[in-house]
C-alpha cells in the first residue's frame, strides 16, 4: 500500500484548469530547443532535437484544433530544406567542392549581376552545406511548432501583462489562423474522400480552397463580435509623465535585449551580451508594469505558475545554456566541415544535453478533453 502511494505522488496528474501547465512555459521550452538549434549545423544532433519536440508533442497535445499544427510545421521544414538545395543547385554555393557530381547548363548574366552564377557544377560538397543549412531552420520551425501545439493561445493571451495585451490579441488570432485553417483543410478533404470525389490535384485544391476562406472569414468576424461584446479597447487615463516614462523604459529595454542577444550570439561579445541583456530586461519589465496602468480588463481565475511550469522551462534553457556552452567548448563537434567532406559525428554530452528536452513528457500534467478547452 505504501509502495502504491509513493508511485502515485510522482506520476503527472491529469490536466484540469485549476492544474493545467502555464502556456508561456510551453513557449520558453520550445525557444530554448530553438536557440540549441542555432547553435549548432550537425544534422544528428538536429535530427534528436526535432525527434525531442515530436515525443513531448506526441505525449502532451491536446484534442484541439490549434494542436494538430505539429505536422504542417513539419512538412514547412521539409520544404525549406528542399528548397535550400534548389536554390543551391541552381545558383550555386560559395563553398568550394572536388566531388562534381552533374553539370547543368550556366546562362550567362550581365555584368551588373557579377558574382551570381546560374547553372554550372553541383558539388557533393556545396549540396552537403545547403542541407545542414535548410536543416537548422527546419529546426527552428519545427519548434515553433511544437510550442504551437501544446501551448492553449486562449491561456496564453490571459497571462501576458496588461500592457501587451492588444498586441497579444493580434499575435494569438494570427497564431490560430493556421491551425484552424489546417484542420478545415482535413475536414474538407475528408469530407470529399466519403462523397467519392478527388482530393489531390489542381481541381480539388481550388474547389477546397473557397470553403476553407469562408470559414477564415466567418471566424474573424465572430472573434470581432466577441471583442467588441467584451469591451476590448477600453483604456484608462493616466498622466503625460507615466507615459513618457513607460515609452522610454520600454524601448530602452528592447534596445538592450537586442544588443544583448547579439552579443550573446556572436563570439566577440559574449562577455558584455549576458549583463546587457540582464539590464535591458529590467527595463522592459518596468515600462511593461507601467504600461499596465493603461488596462481596465481584469483576469478570471488567472493560470499559476507553479514547480512543474519551472521544470517545464527550466528544461528547455538548460538545453540551451549546455548547447551554447558545447558551441564554444568544441566547435568542430556542433559545426561539422565540409571541405573535405566527411561524415557528421554525434557528440556525446551535448546530445546528452537535447535529451533532458524530454523532461516536460513526464513532469506536465497529462491532456484530457476538458484540459483542451
Amino acid at each position: 500500500m505504501r509502495g502504491t502511494t509513493y508511485k502515485r505522488s510522482w506520476r503527472a496528474p491529469e490536466a484540469r484548469r485549476s492544474n493545467a501547465l502555464h502556456a508561456g512555459a510551453w513557449w520558453l521550452w520550445a525557444l530554448g530547443l530553438a536557440s540549441a538549434a542555432s547553435r549548432t549545423t550537425n544534422p544528428l544532433l538536429l535530427g534528436l532535437i526535432v525527434g525531442v519536440a515530436g515525443y513531448v508533442v506526441a505525449a502532451r497535445r491536446t484534442d484541439a484544433p490549434w494542436a494538430r499544427s505539429y505536422r504542417a510545421f513539419l512538412g514547412l521544414g521539409l520544404f525549406v530544406i528542399g528548397l535550400r538545395l534548389l536554390f543551391s543547385v541552381l545558383l550555386g554555393s560559395p563553398v568550394p567542392g572536388a566531388h562534381v557530381l552533374f553539370a547543368l547548363p550556366e546562362l550567362p548574366l550581365p555584368g551588373w549581376a557579377q558574382g551570381i552564377r546560374f547553372g554550372g557544377r553541383v558539388s557533393a560538397e556545396q549540396l552537403v552545406f545547403a542541407f545542414y543549412d535548410g536543416a537548422k531552420l527546419a529546426t527552428l520551425l519545427v519548434c515553433v511548432g511544437a510550442a504551437n501545439a501544446l501551448a492553449n493561445p486562449a491561456r496564453l493571451l490571459k497571462s501576458l501583462p496588461a500592457a501587451l495585451y492588444e498586441a497579444g490579441v493580434a499575435v494569438v488570432v494570427a497564431m490560430t489562423f493556421a491551425p484552424n485553417m489546417v484542420a478545415d483543410v482535413a475536414r474538407l478533404r475528408t469530407a470529399r474522400r466519403l462523397r467519392g470525389r478527388p482530393t489531390g490535384g489542381v481541381k480539388a485544391v481550388l474547389q477546397i480552397g473557397l470553403p476553407v476562406l469562408e470559414g477564415a472569414l466567418e471566424r474573424s468576424v465572430a472573434v470581432a463580435a466577441s471583442m467588441d461584446a467584451r469591451g476590448y479597447g477600453r483604456t484608462a487615463q493616466v498622466p503625460p509623465a507615466v507615459r513618457h516614462t513607460t515609452n522610454a523604459l520600454t524601448l530602452g529595454g528592447l534596445l538592450g535585449m537586442c544588443a544583448g542577444t547579439y552579443g550573446l550570439l556572436a563570439a566577440e561579445g559574449a562577455a558584455y551580451g549576458l549583463p546587457v541583456l540582464g539590464i535591458g530586461l529590467v527595463l522592459a519589465l518596468a515600462g511593461l508594469r507601467l504600461g499596465g496602468r493603461r488596462s481596465v480588463r481584469t483576469r478570471y481565475r488567472p493560470d499559476r505558475w507553479g514547480a512543474r511550469a519551472w521544470l517545464v522551462a527550466g528544461s528547455g534553457a538548460a538545453v540551451a545554456a549546455l548547447l551554447i556552452r558545447a558551441a564554444s567548448a568544441d566547435p568542430e563537434a556542433l559545426l561539422p566541415g565540409v571541405v573535405p567532406l566527411v561524415a557528421p559525428t554525434l557528440p556525446l554530452w551535448p546530445a546528452a544535453a537535447v535529451l533532458i528536452g524530454l523532461l516536460p513528457a513526464f513532469v506536465a500534467p497529462v491532456p484530457t478533453q476538458e484540459s483542451a478547452q
